[in-house]
């Protein structure tokens, strides 16, 4: 750049110099041109003055005498209006000489009265500086040799020509100078965009000169380096935003206002798949499904007035949650949420709302009843106790029921809440024994436990006893009088005990048994609940979900001794 410019602003300062001297030299020329004729045309109006207006005489008589009032050198030209020579000192036979009406010099002289020309003479063969006046009748030419004098003498001074050299040279020199100051920076700055285009910044300062381009230069550095900082701030938040959508359980994708994916994670890739029939890693195709149709149309007539749009959709026995949002440049995201889970949690709760609300009606009815009957009508001392008793029974079963919709709502929704220690479950199956014996007494029912005393379970001690209570509460009530029942643990491995809880009560039809464990589910044969008897209905929900806090799994089945046997496991640790 250093070089380009000083060639650059050479070339201009010599063109500006060679017009200066070309100007500069024609003028002086010019002026020297017009001292010179100034001195011809007073030759000329001396010639004039004694000529007269009789040429005839004059041209014989006087001539001869004005030519010795005039330089040697100089030659003298009378020439007619016509053009035709009637004297001339350089010539005695004017007959050879051609018309001069043609000559520059006459020319201009007709036109301005006076009139120059250097040439080369045709009567002589040599080079004269003429010039002519016109005085009405005639032309009065005078002219001088144009030899070496008179050459040098029209030539311009050469000393203005040494002195613009000598500025030439200095303003050369002040140039460089100036450009060898500022290209330095230049380079300075050069070699910093390189380094930057390289991505090897230096380490230290570029130490730029202490003038007004040096000070660009470093606000051009600091400037960059803000920016810098500014993009590695916004690349690692944006690093961050990506791995939060990336590792988002929602399904993220961000699109253009034309509909071009900007943007996906992975889940919304699969979710998107999930509603789909066809496998595709393609976001665009959302736009071209039915089962999208609306988001489309909300796109396609959407005018900005509401930028949210939420719907759920469900296919293939999954529900998504879809939400659209767009942003104010038209470019929009779609959410993809799976609530399926949600959703049957949402419909679960509902149905046991409805059948906590069912279970709550019949003894509530039944107790109004009974106090109504007391109230109202005057009734002996037997049949009012009679009639409190069976009041009674429904509280405890209504006190039941509320007890075990808090155990099974606790162990869902706050498992963290029970404390859980080391359990001896041969302790807690005598605790329970002992509990159990005169009800087990009064169903004949006889209860063997087989469990050695050294298994010990990290668990809950009340959910631990409302499995086995739970489950002899449903043998009690369901499996009738004279039966037997066994609670052992048949074998146990790295990780679980194995146990089995059976009775030889009455069993169920196989098409119940998957749905025995589900809240207020009732056979309609078999062992379906004494609607005389107590209850809540929820027993058997509660051991699977106690059994399932332990980090087990049981199932049930009819045994081949007649009744039910209830195989589980519960982690040891």
């Amino acid at each position: 750049m250093k070089k380009r410019i000083f060639i650059y602003t050479l070339l201009i300062l010599f063109l500006f110099a060679t017009a200066i001297l070309f100007v500069e030299q024609n003028r002086e020329k010019a002026f020297k041109i017009e001292g010179l004729e100034s001195t011809l045309d007073g030759y000329t109006e001396i010639i004039h003055r004694y000529i007269g207006h009789n040429l005839t005489d004059t041209l014989e008589k006087k001539m001869p005498l004005i030519m010795d009032l005039l330089p040697g050198n100089i030659r003298v030209s009378i020439i007619k209006n016509d053009g035709t020579v009637i004297f001339d000192n350089y010539k005695d036979d004017l007959e050879d000489i051609e018309n001069h009406r043609e000559r520059p010099e006459l020319k201009k002289a007709l036109m301005k009265n006076h009139g120059s020309h250097i040439r080369l003479s045709q009567t002589t063969n040599e080079k004269f500086i003429y010039y002519a006046k016109f005085y009405n009748q005639y032309f009065v030419r005078v002219a001088q040799l144009y030899d070496i004098q008179i050459e040098a003498f029209l030539q311009s001074d050469n000393m203005f020509l040494y002195i613009f050299l000598v500025l030439f040279l200095i303003v050369i020199l002040a140039l460089r100078h100036l450009l060898n100051r500022y290209s330095k920076t230049v380079s300075q700055l050069k070699d910093f965009v390189v380094s930057v285009q390289k991505q090897d910044l230096p380490s230290h300062q570029i130490p730029f000169p202490d003038d007004d381009l040096g000070q660009i230069a470093r606000s051009v550095v600091v400037t960059y380096q803000q920016l810098e900082e500014s993009r590695k701030t916004i690349n690692l938040e944006r690093e961050k935003l990506l791995q939060h959508f990336h590792y988002s359980l929602e399904g993220l994708c961000f699109f253009t206002a034309d509909r071009k994916k900007v943007y996906a994670n992975t889940h919304f890739i699969q979710l998107m798949n999930v509603i789909l029939d066809y496998p595709t890693f393609s976001p665009e195709k959302i736009f071209d499904e039915p089962t999208f149709k609306e988001i489309k149309d909300y796109l396609d007539n959407n005018e900005r007035e509401k930028p949210l749009f939420n719907s759920n959709i469900s296919q293939n026995g999954k529900i998504l949650n879809v939400r659209l949002f767009i942003f104010d440049d038209g470019s929009f995201e779609i959410t993809l949420n799976d609530v399926t889970k949600s959703e049957k949690n949402r419909l679960i709760k509902q149905e046991m709302t409805n059948s906590i609300a069912h279970e709550l009606r019949t003894p509530v009815t039944s107790v109004r009843g009974f106090l109504e009957t007391i109230l109202n009508n005057k009734l002996d001392e037997e049949k009012n106790r009679s009639f409190i008793e069976k009041a009674y029974l429904q509280i405890v079963r209504l006190s039941e029921l509320i007890q075990d919709i808090g155990i099974i709502t606790k162990i869902e929704e706050a498992p963290d809440r029970f404390q859980v220690e080391k359990i001896t479950i041969k302790n807690l199956l005598d605790e329970l024994v002992s509990d159990t014996t005169h009800i087990l007494m009064q169903n004949k029912i006889v209860l063997n436990v087989d469990v050695s005393n050294d298994i010990e379970i990290v668990g809950n001690r009340t959910l631990l006893y409302a499995i086995f209570r739970n489950l002899i509460d449903n043998s009690i009530r369901h499996g009738g009088e004279n039966i037997t029942i066994s609670i052992r643990n048949y074998t146990e491995d790295a990780y679980y005990y194995y146990f089995s809880y059976s009775d030889t009560g009455k069993g169920i039809e196989e098409k119940h048994l998957p749905r025995i464990f589900e809240r207020f589910y009732r056979a309609n044969e078999g062992r379906s609940r004494d609607s005389s008897g107590g209850g809540s209905g929820l027993g058997l929900s509660i051991v699977k979900n106690a059994i399932q806090f332990h980090k087990g799994e049981i199932t049930a089945k009819n045994s081949t001794n007649g009744g039910l046997e209830f195989l589980f496991t519960m982690q040891k640790k």
